[in-house]
């Protein structure tokens, strides 16, 4: 279906933090840049100036289709509409073309419109954290892809040339490997940040409570590497501590649900992964829960809920 020795022109579509971060590195990599085109010349130009080359457009023109190889970086929701549009763009003309989403949760399937066209679908999803003020070093970070055999091809290229390792996804249910990644980023960030406004409402400032948090968790990471996680795995539950876990529960009262709540989600599922008996740690952590002195959540005396923010982010 492709040339046996592909041109390495590539078009973005949808320059955002993934889409940047992706063509700066192939840029330097050698590949050729051609069109990047955005919702506007603005987002265009920035996006042409981050990636160091490439022809800004704020909408899509026949010059994608030049390119042997798109790569599609929008939103999820924006991705079939973009297919769609491509597909009446280009016509027959994508027959011998690959095109890659970047998208997590969404399969090459959403490509469907260019795929009966003639392209070769897939996609390409680097399983990393992207920030407005953090272009993430991509050599050593793992990329799920999947795909038809010709768009495979082209992935692997790709993530070998930049240092990933590629990692076939089964097709099966992809926006589980996407859940995954949200547990170790999303999810981690937000347990941190209850963490940290709970030593808040204790008088710690926001910096105070950071300092004490980060190495805590990075050294659970660390022993988690080395060791596994079962024998990285401490705290009240892992001790069989009941006791401490219901004076958890009760000091949470003074929060809003939520804390509560994901305390108690987050126990029943270490429970579950982690504890060598999980029928009777959640047994016994249910008993715990149950033995919460006072309704939640229980309300302060001038009827509110403690805000663990409201001492301010110094």
């Amino acid at each position: 279906m492709l040339p046996h020795r592909m041109s390495s022109a590539v078009a973005i579509v949808g320059a955002g933090r993934v889409g940047r971060a992706l063509g700066r590195r192939l840029h330097n990599l050698g590949w050729e840049i051609g069109v990047v085109a955005t919702r506007s010349i603005t987002t265009a130009r920035a996006a042409v100036h981050a990636i160091g080359a490439g022809r800004q457009q704020d909408r899509l023109t026949r010059q994608v289709v030049a390119a042997n190889v798109a790569l599609i970086a929008t939103p999820d929701g924006a991705i079939r509409r973009v297919a769609e549009e491509l597909a009446q763009i280009g016509g027959e003309e994508w027959r011998g073309k690959v095109v890659l989403h970047t998208s997590g949760a969404l399969d090459s399937s959403v490509l469907e419109p260019l795929a009966r066209a003639g392209a070769a679908t897939g996609s390409l999803h680097p399983m990393q954290t992207f920030s407005n003020q953090n272009m993430p070093e991509l050599a050593g970070s793992m990329f799920g892809i999947e795909g038809s055999a010709a768009a495979l091809k082209v992935a692997r290229k790709m993530v070998r040339q930049m240092g990933g390792v590629a990692v076939k996804l089964s097709g099966m249910n992809k926006a589980a490997y996407h859940a995954a990644g949200s547990f170790a980023s999303a999810h981690a960030l937000t347990l941190v940040e209850a963490g940290t406004r709970l030593l808040m409402a204790q008088g710690f400032t926001r910096r105070q409570a950071t300092r004490a948090l980060l190495p805590l968790t990075r050294q659970t990471l660390d022993n988690l590497e080395r060791l596994g996680p079962r024998a990285a795995w401490t705290g009240p539950m892992a001790r069989g501590d009941y006791a401490t876990v219901e004076r958890h529960t009760e000091a949470l009262a003074d929060f809003s649900r939520g804390f509560f709540d994901a305390y108690a989600s987050v126990s029943r599922l270490a429970a579950v992964l982690l504890s060598d008996d999980p029928k009777a740690a959640l047994q016994q952590l249910q008993s715990a829960l149950d033995r919460r002195l006072g309704p939640l959540p229980r309300k302060k005396g001038n009827g509110r809920l403690i805000d663990p923010g409201a001492k301010g982010n110094s």
